[in-house]
């Protein structure tokens, strides 16, 4: 999915089954004049309904809900096989769940819990449209490093980081540690246009969709563990 054009609302769909906290939501993302509610579900299938109906930039999406639960939502709204996936922010009260691990596989683009400042649910859907990905950095390792080794990865996945450059793979682990682009430009010491060309080039060449599943890839191999 492109990046949010300039100057223009993002939009915003909110799925939690709890009336209440989508009305926090909704108090919290209409107040920024850059950002947009155009519509809420209170179950995972309503959920998918009113995304293929608004086609909203980011979904906040809830892992725990009836009928259809957040990770299969997640699935249908920004897995491959969606015919016009959006974004998808897992919004969720629990760090350690491993439900979290299951849907950021499935396609999410960021995964936030719900007791994040007002400011930080803001700056994470702006950072999910823009088509950049985010984890919390404190929470990436304890997240991936607990569930990861459900799956063995393959010979295939394990050599695949054989293709980047040597640059390639120093960015990649600073991506895997949490690190911004800005810090991985500040750390390197090369402009953040520099970092922004690497990631797009490591991304293609791991055939990952963004830089949540390469942090999930990196974990699963080991390579974020390498010297």
């Amino acid at each position: 999915m492109s990046a949010q054009p300039e100057n223009t609302p993002i939009r915003v769909v909110i799925c939690d089954d709890q009336e209440l906290v989508r009305t926090g939501l909704r108090t919290i993302i209409d107040a920024h004049p850059d950002l947009v509610v155009v519509g809420e579900a209170a179950d995972g299938e309503e959920a998918v309904r009113v995304t293929r109906r608004e086609r909203p930039d980011v979904v906040v999406m809830d892992i725990r809900m009836p009928l259809l639960d957040g990770i299969e939502a997640t699935r249908r709204i920004a897995g491959p096989q969606a015919s016009a996936a959006a974004r998808v922010l897992v919004v969720t009260t629990f760090s350690l769940d491993s439900l979290v691990y299951d849907a950021l596989r499935a396609g999410a683009s960021g995964f936030l819990l719900k007791d994040a400042r007002p400011a930080q649910l803001a700056a994470a859907i702006r950072t999910i449209a823009a088509g950049d990905s985010l984890i919390a950095p404190e929470l990436t390792r304890s997240l991936i490093g607990r569930f990861g080794d459900r799956l063995r990865p393959s010979a295939k996945e394990t050599a695949i980081f054989e293709v980047l450059t040597v640059r390639e793979r120093e960015v990649l682990q600073l991506i895997a540690q949490g690190l911004s682009n800005a810090e991985i430009s500040a750390q390197l010491v090369i402009s953040h246009e520099t970092v922004k060309t690497y990631v797009s080039r490591i991304l293609a060449k791991l055939g990952v969709r963004d830089r949540v599943q390469a942090v999930v890839l990196a974990h699963r191999t080991g390579f974020a563990d390498w010297a």
